[in-house]
């Protein structure tokens, strides 16, 4: 599954360092794409357009305080998951809080960074998710998993396996899938990848696979589908520079 990939990132390590206004642009484009696809996900109406206009500082008529506040922070989060593979920082629990707060910034301050207190269901999922006085049993068995067995896997079996595993233990009231959207980058930019964006027109295969993953722990059909959308990124970044 992976050759194909692989081939595509070692032309593009051997290109590095992009010239500087090719990747400014590149990353300016993936920074609108993927807030624009992790929102239309979870259910924001802004379109590709307004979102960039949301972006540049404009509201948009008829749209609402949360979805302007989406885009934001979810800007802001991007911003703080560069931070984080520019610096190499370790991948914590601190760190996950930290991008889930700048998500629900101003959206729900209660329970911004804050893991949840109370059962929630995930409507149309056959997974039932942990009670919420495992949720600290739970992700500690996630940090031991990525610290341990995670750390011999493929960079993209390993994010897409972190992301099914932080979303099947919703560990909070409200922004669970794009704080896992996030997470999923943090570990494939560190690897050296650019960022990888689930399109809104594969939403039910996203979440029919996320399910299959949760409920039967078979995990291939989600890791699949984050290899695909990982080879379109891999196609833009070397149609641009080659």
């Amino acid at each position: 599954m992976y050759a194909s990939i692989d081939e595509k990132k070692k032309r593009l390590d051997a290109m590095r360092p992009l010239p500087k206004y090719t990747l400014k642009s590149l990353k300016e484009k993936m920074l609108l794409e993927w807030t624009y696809h992790s929102n239309a996900i979870e259910g924001n109406t802004l379109t590709m357009n307004e979102t960039k206009v949301v972006l540049e500082g404009i509201t948009v008529g008829g749209k609402t305080m949360r979805e302007h506040l989406e885009v934001i922070n979810h800007r802001d989060a991007i911003l703080y998951v560069e931070e984080i593979v520019q610096k190499n920082e370790a991948f914590s629990e601190w760190q996950i809080k930290n991008l889930h707060r700048l998500v629900l910034k101003g959206i729900d301050e209660d329970y911004a960074g804050t893991y949840r207190d109370q059962q929630v269901l995930i409507a149309g999922a056959q997974h039932t998710l942990p009670p919420h006085y495992l949720i600290k049993e739970e992700m500690e068995k996630m940090m031991n998993w990525y610290n341990e067995e995670a750390q011999s896997l493929h960079p993209i079996e390993r994010g897409a396996k972190l992301h099914d595993i932080f979303v099947g233990i919703h560990p909070f009231i409200d922004g669970n899938g794009r704080t896992s959207r996030l997470l999923l980058n943090v570990e494939l930019m560190k690897s050296g990848y650019p960022p990888v964006i689930i399109k809104i027109k594969n939403r039910l295969a996203y979440y029919e696979a996320l399910d299959k993953a949760h409920t039967t722990k078979n995990y291939d059909d989600f890791i699949r589908l984050v290899a695909i959308e990982i080879e379109d990124s891999l196609d833009l970044y070397l149609s641009v520079i080659t």
